[in-house]
C-alpha cells in the first residue's frame, strides 16, 4: 500500500477509535481525544512509546496544574494573572513552532487558558478539565498504538534542517503572534467560561498559522476553513440523527476522517494546502462535540450551534485582522532595518 494511503487510513481509524472510546467511557469533554489524534497523527511519525507516554502524561499533569495557580490571581490580581497567561501562551506556542511539539504545545496552550478560565466557575470544573486533557492525551496515544502496526510508517530519510538562526527568529515571531491572537478569546472565556470554552480551542488552532505565504492568504484560509468546518459539522449532525448510536457515531467519524486524511495526505486533489483541511477538521470536531453535549442535556442544539458558529466567525475575522496588522508592522520594521544597514554600508 502506498505510504500516503497508509497514513490516511491510520489517521482516520485512530480518530474514530478515540471518539468511540471517549464517549463509551463517558469521559469529560470527550471530543478532546479525537482532536488530539488529529494533532498527533497529522505529522507522519510513529506514536510515543510506553515510557515516553508515562513521562509525558506526568509532565503534562504537572504543567497543567499551573493553570490552577492562576485562578486566585485572576480573582485578586487580574492584570498580573493575564500577563502570566500571556507569557505561558508565548512559551507554549514557541514549543509547538520551534521544536515541532505541536500536540504538546496545543495541549499546554488550551490547558492553561481553559483551566484558569474554568476555575472562575468552580475548582471542580478546573480539575475536570485537567483530567479530560490528560486522559484524552493517553487515549489518543493508545488508539495510535492499536492502529499503527497495521499501517506502519516507512523509515524516514535524513533531512537537512533549516538554519538554526532563521528558524529561531521565525518561531519567536509566530509564537508572539499566536499569543496576541488567543488573548481576546481567553478574556471572553474568563468572563463566561461555559459559553466561551470552545472559542478558546478554536483560537488556539487559528494562532499557529505558519504555512501561509501572506496575511491575505492566511485570512482566506482561516475564514474558508471555519465556514467549511461548520458545514461539515451540520452534515455530520444530520447523518448522526438518522440513527444516533455509538456504533454509527464511530462509522460516521471514520468516513469523515478518511475524507480529511485523504486531503491532508494529498491523495485527493485539492487547491487548498493541508493546513486548510486540518483547520476544517478541527472546527468540525469543536462544533460537533458541544452539540452532542447540548443534545444529551436537553438544550436547544440549533440555537447553541448558531451562536457558537457566529462566535467562531467573529474570532476568525479578528485573527485575520490581527495577522494582517502584525505582518504589516513586521514588514515595515524589516524594511527600515535593511535601509539602515544599507546606509551604514555606504558610509
Amino acid at each position: 500500500m502506498p505510504i500516503e494511503a497508509r497514513r490516511a487510513y491510520r489517521l482516520a481509524l485512530a480518530v474514530a477509535l478515540a471518539l468511540a472510546g471517549s464517549y463509551a467511557l463517558q469521559l469529560p469533554m470527550p471530543f478532546l481525544a479525537p482532536l488530539l489524534v488529529f494533532f498527533l497523527g497529522a505529522k507522519p511519525a510513529p506514536p510515543l512509546g510506553p515510557k515516553a507516554l508515562l513521562v509525558a502524561s506526568i509532565a503534562l499533569a504537572m504543567i497543567l496544574g499551573v493553570g490552577l495557580w492562576v485562578v486566585p490571581l485572576l480573582q485578586h490580581y487580574a492584570f498580573a494573572a493575564v500577563l502570566i497567561v500571556a507569557v505561558g501562551l508565548y512559551l507554549s506556542n514557541y514549543l509547538a513552532l520551534r521544536h515541532g511539539k505541536a500536540a504538546l504545545g496545543t495541549l499546554l496552550t488550551v490547558g492553561l487558558t481553559l483551566i484558569s478560565a474554568a476555575g472562575q466557575t468552580s475548582y471542580e470544573l478546573a480539575t475536570s478539565v485537567i483530567q479530560a486533557l490528560v486522559i484524552g492525551f493517553v487515549l489518543a496515544i493508545v488508539c495510535q498504538w492499536l492502529v499503527y502496526p497495521f499501517f506502519p510508517e516507512d523509515p524516514a530519510p535524513a533531512r537537512k534542517p533549516p538554519p538554526a538562526a532563521a528558524r529561531e527568529l521565525a518561531a519567536r515571531w509566530l509564537a508572539a503572534r499566536a499569543m496576541l491572537v488567543m488573548l481576546p478569546a481567553y478574556l471572553m472565556a474568563v468572563i463566561n467560561p461555559a459559553a466561551y470554552m470552545p472559542l478558546v480551542m478554536k483560537s488556539a488552532s487559528l494562532g499557529q498559522q505558519d504555512s501561509v505565504s501572506s496575511a491575505r492568504d492566511a485570512g482566506w484560509e482561516l475564514l474558508g476553513s471555519t465556514f467549511l468546518g461548520g458545514c461539515f459539522a451540520v452534515l455530520f449532525w444530520f447523518g448522526l440523527k438518522l440513527h444516533p448510536t455509538l456504533w454509527m457515531f464511530f462509522l460516521w467519524m471514520l468516513l469523515f476522517g478518511l475524507y480529511f486524511a485523504a486531503k491532508l495526505n494529498r491523495i485527493s486533489a485539492s487547491r487548498y494546502p493541508p493546513s486548510f483541511w486540518m483547520n476544517t477538521a478541527v472546527t468540525m470536531l469543536i462544533m460537533l462535540g458541544p452539540a452532542v453535549e447540548d443534545s444529551a442535556n436537553g438544550k436547544d442544539v440549533y440555537q447553541a450551534f448558531a451562536v457558537r458558529f457566529g462566535l467562531f466567525v467573529a474570532v476568525t475575522l479578528y485573527a485575520w485582522l490581527a495577522i494582517y496588522l502584525l505582518e504589516q508592522w513586521r514588514t515595515r520594521q524589516l524594511r527600515n532595518t535593511d535601509t539602515s544597514q544599507d546606509l551604514m554600508g555606504t558610509t
